[in-house]
């Protein structure tokens, strides 16, 4: 019994498709374990843990960190919360700060911003349950002006923007900017 010339070819035709399609998915499938640096590595590059480190200023094809945006002033913090929780503080004198809080993937997790938060100071305490349940025992003095923000997450960066409307402003939301807090409670 042969095969008909049609019947041979539209089977090598499926073969060769479906062979492709398994490898396509399997490439995309294999692509996050083959990123070697992530937004929490280049973090890392821009200063110590634990510490507000200003980011620089953002031209196209050049950001510190993907899609950042260049009306905006960055600072960026990475922690770890088996260190302790994490008190972040900062008076930015802008119309609009924000502040974005990322696990060690890059994922958002938290973000506030001045209008939300409904203050101009940012006072925001980032913990484990754990370490929540520590805090209640013997709680600070200043827990009822923090925000407080459980996480499951261990390890992550923050970042915090501010908008510059102008050259002028820029060095004032620098130094604000650098002055902002990324520590340890007390």
């Amino acid at each position: 019994m042969t095969l008909s010339p049609r019947f041979t070819l539209t089977l090598t035709i499926v073969a060769i498709l479906f062979l492709a399609t398994i490898i396509h998915i399997l490439v995309v499938l294999s692509i996050p374990l083959n990123v070697r640096h992530s937004a929490y590595d280049n973090v890392a590059t821009h200063g110590p843990d634990r510490q507000f480190n200003l980011l620089p200023d953002v031209h196209p094809g050049e950001e510190a960190l993907p899609d950042l945006d260049p009306a905006m002033k960055h600072a960026a913090c990475r922690f770890q919360l088996s260190d302790g929780p994490v008190l972040f503080d900062a008076s930015i004198p802008t119309s609009f700060w924000s502040i974005g809080l990322f696990n060690s993937a890059g994922e958002a997790i938290y973000s506030l911003n001045n209008r939300t938060a409904g203050a101009e100071r940012l006072s925001m305490l980032v913990l484990t349950s754990p370490q929540l349940s520590i805090l209640r025992e013997n709680p600070p003095e200043n827990l009822e002006d923090l925000i407080v923000i459980e996480t499951g997450e261990i390890s992550g960066f923050a970042l915090l923007r501010a908008y510059t409307p102008d050259e002028a402003r820029a060095d004032v939301v620098d130094r604000a900017l650098q002055n902002a807090s990324c520590g340890t409670i007390g």
